[in-house]
């Protein structure tokens, strides 16, 4: 998917991206505490440490912030999930890793992502479809990453399972970011991997009881036990 331009005056994008992630931080601090309407530019470029002039040399308006905020959760989920599909993708093992490092950069960016949800209705009716691209794009790499496992006859899915199977993962990551605060009280972020992945690997492998899951359970043909 082509990622939308936010422009900027300045030409050293080494120091654009550091601007911009300064950026980041310190808007997200404020929207989560102030909502996106109610917090001003200059808020904005005070809490990222340069003047009002500074800021408007890396975005055109406060909308490019929340793309910004956007952009950088999707860029760090496919850098992950790209090295697992451009390395051992096929297997169960990569989804597993797949599945890990997606919920880990959610709980990494937790607040960018509360922000992303909560304020994306403040975006422009033609702006917002980019952000569910953005999220459907995060959902279609799982899709691949199930469709070689179903190709290497570790798993058995039709298309429409594999397509549901994938949003039930985005939704299982943002279940940690948005009910953390209930959910860190009985399970640490590594329990919650370990026990969501068994049970979504336990419904969709063949026929092995829940806790017998390993790299051959789910072999086409193999035996119940």
């Amino acid at each position: 998917m082509k990622k939308r331009e936010v422009q900027a005056s300045v030409k050293d994008e080494l120091l654009v991206r550091r601007r911009r992630s300064q950026m980041i931080r310190g808007a997200v601090a404020l929207f989560k505490q102030k909502g996106f309407h109610r917090t001003t530019t200059r808020e904005i470029a005070k809490a990222s440490g340069f003047s009002i002039g500074t800021l408007y040399e890396y975005i055109r308006t406060k909308e490019d912030v929340l793309y910004l905020v956007c952009d950088s959760i999707y860029d760090q989920v496919s850098s992950k999930l790209m090295k697992d599909l451009n390395g051992k993708g096929g297997t169960l093992e990569s989804l597993k890793q797949g599945i890990a490092d997606y919920f880990r950069i959610i709980d990494e960016m937790q607040d960018e992502v509360l922000v992303m949800y909560q304020e994306a209705k403040s975006l422009s009716r033609d702006a917002l479809p980019y952000v569910f691209r953005k999220e459907n794009e995060m959902a279609a790499m799982f899709g691949k990453l199930l469709s070689r496992c179903t190709e290497n006859g570790e798993l058995e899915l039709s298309e429409k399972e594999i397509d549901l199977i994938a949003h039930d993962i985005i939704v299982l990551g943002q279940m940690w970011g948005f009910r953390r605060w209930a959910l860190k009280k009985r399970f640490t972020l590594e329990e919650y991997i370990h026990h969501q992945t068994e049970l979504l690997l336990s419904g969709i492998s063949k026929g092995k009881p829940s806790g017998q899951l390993n790299g051959q359970a789910t072999l086409r043909g193999a035996p119940n036990s």
